[in-house]
């Protein structure tokens, strides 16, 4: 009983800091302010990297498409060796919302993928590749839904604060039973991995950025070397924006409503592959790291609801000493801070806040996902982008 009190003491006094100091990564308070708009709206390109999305792409395309940008703005979708269709319906799309005053569309079939690249980075390399002349180009995904005005409001922010990157992270889908458990959480684990807050400030060395909208300036990306520093990135939105970061450029990330995933992960085992994918690989497949993440999630979230619950329990029968009573006081105190830092990201995604204290549940579930992850690693399963299998590292 005195090792669970110490703990319980250890992780309240970790999720204080947390509360308090590490970023304000539980609020969801970076939102894209307003901006006043530039006297000349700058060139826009936007890249879609697709693969087998014939299923999305009715219901992203048209709104990409049919963005009331003031400036010059035209879209480059690159067909990485689609199965589906993707490349054609794309075309047809395009030519539909051509007609109705639309931006212009072309595909590019994507080459074959060379050596060291991942399969997204290469696709998104094509497409940077045919954006010449333009000012910014705009990276985004197939299942990402665009409100109208959403780009002039990325670009005259971009323009106002004179920031190289400029991201948002997609509001998910959260509709299903396992959706509405997995989806919030992950929002909010990676804002604790990189709160926004740090990200956006540009003395800090917290670089990341959220892959279905990255606003870049040409010029950056250019100097930068293009892609091909991080060719073999699997999670490339933030390899990117550490990329940039790192040389001195200035950037910002934060939530919106306004952009939006469409794409649904209606089991638990597809959002299990979503997470199991990249895991490890956040973790730059270290052995030590992944102990020291799954021993962090236990300490963190498993460790105060079992102080708490052992301590009532234990008071409850009549036999609570001072570990006891220590223990019970603490884990019910991290459990409730913890608890609180969660509220925000459940309004964001409108779900009852009573939700909440099931987080060391949700939590738990993530240990294992990370830790799978780590299986398919060794066990020779290469992650993937839409079917296309990643060299192992």
């Amino acid at each position: 009983m005195l090792g669970l009190a110490i703990a319980c003491l250890v992780s309240a006094a970790a999720w204080v800091y947390l509360l308090a100091a590490h970023g304000g990564y539980w609020l969801t308070s970076q939102r894209l302010p307003p901006a006043a708009e530039p006297e000349q709206w700058p060139s826009v390109v936007g890249v879609v990297p697709a693969r087998n999305e014939a299923d999305m792409l009715p219901l992203t395309l048209p709104g990409l498409l049919g963005q009331d940008y003031a400036g010059e703005f035209r879209v480059v979708l690159v067909d990485d060796g689609s199965g589906d269709g993707t490349g054609q319906l794309a075309a047809e799309l395009g030519d539909k919302a051509l007609r109705d005053g639309g931006a212009p569309l072309t595909v590019v079939a994507g080459q074959p993928r060379p050596a060291g690249w991942a399969g997204k980075v290469w696709a998104m390399a094509q497409g940077a590749a045919a954006a010449d002349g333009a000012a910014y180009v705009l990276f985004t995904d197939a299942d990402i839904s665009w409100a109208p005005g959403a780009l002039r409001e990325l670009v005259a922010a971009a323009e106002r604060d004179d920031r190289a990157l400029l991201s948002q992270m997609a509001l998910l889908r959260a509709r299903t039973a396992w959706e509405r458990v997995v989806v919030p959480a992950f929002v909010y684990f990676f804002a604790q991995l990189y709160p926004f807050r740090r990200v956006n400030d540009p003395g800090s060395r917290t670089a990341a950025g959220a892959g279905g909208c990255m606003l870049i300036r040409k010029s950056v990306l250019d100097k930068a070397g293009g892609l091909e520093p991080v060719r073999g990135a699997l999670i490339d939105d933030v390899a990117l924006a550490t990329l940039l970061k790192r040389d001195g450029n200035r950037c910002w990330l934060g939530l919106t409503t306004r952009i939006t995933s469409v794409r649904p992960y209606p089991r638990l085992a597809d959002l299990w592959h979503m997470i199991a994918r990249s895991a490890y690989t956040q973790l730059r497949y270290s052995p030590a790291l992944l102990a020291g993440t799954v021993a962090g999630l236990l300490l963190l979230y498993a460790v105060p609801p079992a102080g708490a619950i052992t301590g009532l329990a234990t008071a409850a029968a009549g036999g609570a000493g001072s570990a006891t009573a220590i223990a019970g006081l603490a884990g019910l105190g991290g459990w409730a801070l913890m608890t609180v830092t969660y509220i925000p990201m459940l309004r964001l995604y409108r779900l009852s806040v009573f939700r909440a204290p099931m987080l060391p549940l949700i939590a738990m579930l993530y240990a294992m996902m990370t830790a799978d992850s780590a299986r398919r690693h060794y066990s020779g399963r290469a992650v993937s982008w839409r079917g296309r299998a990643a060299e192992r590292v």
